[in-house]
């Protein structure tokens, strides 16, 4: 017993635990990786789907041929080849045979082996197999001595190391896997772009990668869809890795009778679960998430895919499109990884070393099956050449077999006396009588030259590179003519990023603000067109210390610059603005903007881009006037950025967008008016002061500002309803800083100037009054008069109700157009 003992104490070694958990780790990691989790380069499979199409092989599974249930297939697989159990075969075997998994399937299944909508298979037990034509074209030749085969897993028997595969499996049905510390994500190709690039590199090895996409443009999935843009493509097939965007095929169908539109999704993105995408979007319509949809259903059958999404009459199908792209799997990104394992290490390969690695794969396989053959050709060669020699020498033959006493005995005669070889003398003994017919010995003779000839030919193919490179390249050429096809999934431009605005249908927006600060937007078609000295509308419910302060109209795509009036600059897009009713008085602006105290925003302007050679031409109540780049305001921060550097006791009032080449036209609380030229305000920075625009009284201030681009009218209007429109040519062009001209006269009957603008006969105006009354002018219907003059009556004012703003809108409403429409009519009868 001690003995024993110090024997096994003797055997015991003493290791560092770290080491070996660093050595037992990266051991176990490497099996994983090239025993299991990741494909080979040169037949794009997985040791499991090897050893599925190995016995496939050997149970004679051919297509064509008899089916056999997948229980005994992967009982087969697990019993001679792959050692981790039946259960983890099977899920390989049927995704070889799911047509939406694989773009060229390799297993033809029986039964339920699946479905897009995300159904499991049923039990191996229920469905059956074989072989597809396409998984024949991977073990083409295996019997050649094409590849090598090692023992399995017991020593058993054995199975091949790779498949001869006689066309790029790795890119074109792609593959998946997770190993320790790595991952592989390759997708689907198409068949014969694939094969026009091993074609290309084969004529030109030197082909680079820019060269190759011309001839695989991209990847093509089985389920179809669009690849959205070749950015994300290039970059994989460059460096192996990249991102693309792939998105579910939709049109839009318009019901004839009854006009409803629908939205109908014919092809989905690879991967995605078409139940769980429809469930997703019928989530999102409860929770209102996505509005616009009337009815969602499958009507999918055996011939194709078909989702159709009813719209509801007043939706827009592209807004409603764009929403299902951003918040359902319609839209994904698939993340290319392009890892296989190479001489048994795991690599990221760019397109060039795959095509480069698989091509090397079978000119090895061309050349050991040639070797093969000649092998075998000169084998037989060799037995003819035997017989040849006894058909020639006929009679000593058959006398001396004749005569021998034994088998043993004729053989040695036959090496003795005629130079053979034991090989052919035993193909001798072993020929039959019939051999010897005169037909039969031509048979021999013909095989014997046929033989001559081929073993020639197998020599020139093996000690010539390039007729190895032109077999190849039939052969490729002949799996393209029989198995290609056109792509399934369709490349489009370029998709960015969805903005806001993809979900935003654009139209024109009535922005209105009070004097207290709220805000709130209206579609324009809210509000109708009235005659001059009309009662108006209400356009938005106030307090009774509060009135409506201003008016804007602009789209819903417009970026919305916010200049306060202490000089700074705040942006929003009018669509984050609140849509309020007509009478809501909206939302407070301190809510929206992180304004200051006692700020207040004295001018909105709508910008669509921020483009060179276009400014932003800012005034001050105090008469200072400053013009600076647009390019200035492209970035503007969350709590804003300085416009313009405010004096003391001023306050910025204007601002207007212009492209540096009109003239500047200021009116004044006390009826003056100056006139000149832009380009005697030279451009500034943002934070500066301006310069003086116009040189004014103590009791005056600067009401309003325009930037003149063309010959119209100056329409000003008084605080007690009254104004009148003035020709542009009344007013001489001065130097910047003067007093200015009168433009209208102020009195008791008119108040005070509340603002001037440029307007033109095809103009409407909408005035708005500090109770929130808003009129709808026609620019046309009021009076064109000289300068020195106090105007006409505008609108109908309540008791000590005044004039707060006035806005130049820029479109009729069609009940106008229908109103001008019947006039000329009338004008033409009379």
């Amino acid at each position: 017993m001690e003995n024993n003992y110090l024997n096994q104490k003797e055997r015991i070694l003493t290791v560092d635990i770290e080491d070996e958990m660093k050595k037992s780790f990266l051991d176990y990691s490497m099996s994983v990786i090239i025993s299991r989790a990741l494909p080979d380069v040169r037949d794009g499979l997985k040791p499991v789907h090897r050893r599925i199409l190995a016995t496939l092989d050997d149970l004679s599974l051919y297509p064509g041929k008899h089916y056999r249930k997948c229980a005994k297939i992967c009982g087969d697989v697990s019993g001679n080849y792959h050692p981790h159990g039946e259960g983890v075969v099977y899920p390989s075997l049927v995704r070889l045979a799911q047509d939406f998994s694989m773009r060229y399937t390799l297993v033809e299944g029986q039964g339920n082996f699946g479905s897009v909508d995300g159904d499991p298979p049923a039990a191996m037990r229920y469905t059956e197999a074989r072989m597809t034509r396409m998984g024949e074209e991977l073990l083409r030749d295996i019997d050649s001595e094409t590849v090598d085969f090692i023992p399995n897993y017991d020593g058993s028997r054995t199975e091949p190391v790779v498949l001869p595969a006689a066309f790029p499996s790795l890119l074109v049905n792609g593959g998946s896997g997770i190993a320790v510390g790595m991952a592989t994500n390759i997708p689907p190709h198409n068949l014969s772009e694939s094969i026009d690039a091993l074609v290309a590199m084969i004529d030109n090895p030197d082909m680079e990668i820019p060269d190759l996409v011309k001839k695989i443009p991209g990847p093509d999935f089985p389920t179809g869809g669009y690849i959205c843009g070749r950015e994300g493509i290039l970059q994989a097939y460059s460096t192996g890795r990249g991102s693309i965007t792939l998105r579910a095929k939709a049109m839009v169908e318009k019901e004839k009778r009854t006009e409803k539109q629908s939205i109908v999704i014919t092809q989905i993105p690879y991967q995605v679960n078409k139940s769980s995408m429809i469930e997703k979007i019928a989530n999102l319509v409860r929770d209102k998430k996505i509005e616009g949809i009337s009815d969602l259903r499958d009507e999918s059958d055996r011939d194709g895919m078909r989702i159709v999404i009813e719209l509801k009459r007043d939706s827009v199908p592209e807004v409603v499109l764009n929403l299902l792209f951003k918040h359902t799997t319609m839209q994904i990104n698939f993340n290319v990884i392009l890892l296989a394992i190479v001489n048994n290490q795991p690599k990221i390969l760019n397109l060039k070393e795959i095509l480069r690695h698989y091509l090397d794969h079978r000119v090895e396989v061309v050349t050991r099956r040639c070797l093969y053959e000649l092998r075998k050709a000169e084998e037989r060669k060799h037995i003819l050449d035997g017989l040849k020699i006894a058909l020639d020498n006929l009679d000593e033959v058959i006398e001396l077999i004749r005569s021998a006493a034994s088998p043993p005995e004729a053989k040695k005669g036959l090496i003795d006396n005629f130079g053979l070889t034991e090989i052919q003398a035993q193909a001798i003994l072993e020929m039959r009588l019939q051999r010897l017919t005169g037909l039969e010995r031509q048979k021999i003779i013909d095989e014997l030259e046929q033989l001559v000839i081929r073993i020639k030919e197998l020599k020139d193919i093996l000690s010539d590179e390039a007729k190895i490179y032109a077999i190849i390249k039939e052969e490729l050429l002949a799996i393209q003519s029989k198995y290609g096809d056109e792509r399934h999934t369709e490349i489009i431009g370029r998709v960015d990023d969805l903005s806001i605005e993809d979900l935003i249908v654009e139209e024109d927006m009535v922005v209105t603000v009070s004097h207290r600060g709220y805000i709130k937007r209206n579609p324009l078609s809210l509000y109708r067109s009235q005659r001059r000295g009309g009662k108006g509308r209400t356009g938005m419910v106030t307090r009774d210390e509060d009135f409506v302060a201003d008016l804007f109209v602009a789209s819903t795509h417009d970026n919305l610059l916010f200049f306060s009036n202490m000089g700074k600059v705040y942006r929003l897009k009018v669509h984050e603005l609140p849509q309020a009713g007509r009478a809501a008085k909206g939302k407070a602006m301190v809510n929206l903007l992180p304004l200051e105290k006692n700020e207040t925003i004295s001018e909105l302007l709508a910008v669509r881009d921020f483009e060179p050679g276009w400014f932003i031409v800012m005034a001050t109540s105090k008469g200072v006037i400053k013009k600076t780049d647009l390019l200035a305001f492209k970035n503007i921060r969350a709590n804003g950025i300085i416009a313009i550097n405010i004096d003391e006791n001023d306050q910025l009032i204007n601002a207007r967008l212009t492209n540096g080449e009109g003239e500047v036209f200021l009116s004044s609380a006390n009826g003056k008016s100056i006139r000149f030229k832009e380009s005697e305000v030279r451009s500034m920075g943002r934070a500066t002061r301006g310069v003086k625009g116009m040189d004014l009284d103590k009791d005056d201030h600067v009401v309003g500002m325009e930037v003149l681009s063309e010959e119209n009218t100056i329409l000003s209007v008084a605080q007690f309803g009254y104004g009148k429109r003035t020709p542009l040519d009344a007013y001489r062009i001065q130097s910047r800083g003067g007093k200015g001209v009168i433009t209208i006269r102020t009195s008791e009957r008119n108040g005070k100037v509340i603002g001037a603008m440029q307007v033109h006969d095809d103009d409407q105006a909408m005035i708005i009054t500090d109770s929130g009354k808003i009129i709808r002018l026609m620019v046309k219907d009021i009076s064109v008069i000289g300068r020195v003059t106090q105007g006409v009556k505008l609108i109908g004012l309540a008791e000590g109700e005044q004039i707060a703003s006035i806005v130049k809108l820029g479109e009729k409403d069609e009940d106008e157009e229908e109103n001008d429409d019947e006039n000329e009519t009338v004008e033409k009868e009379e």
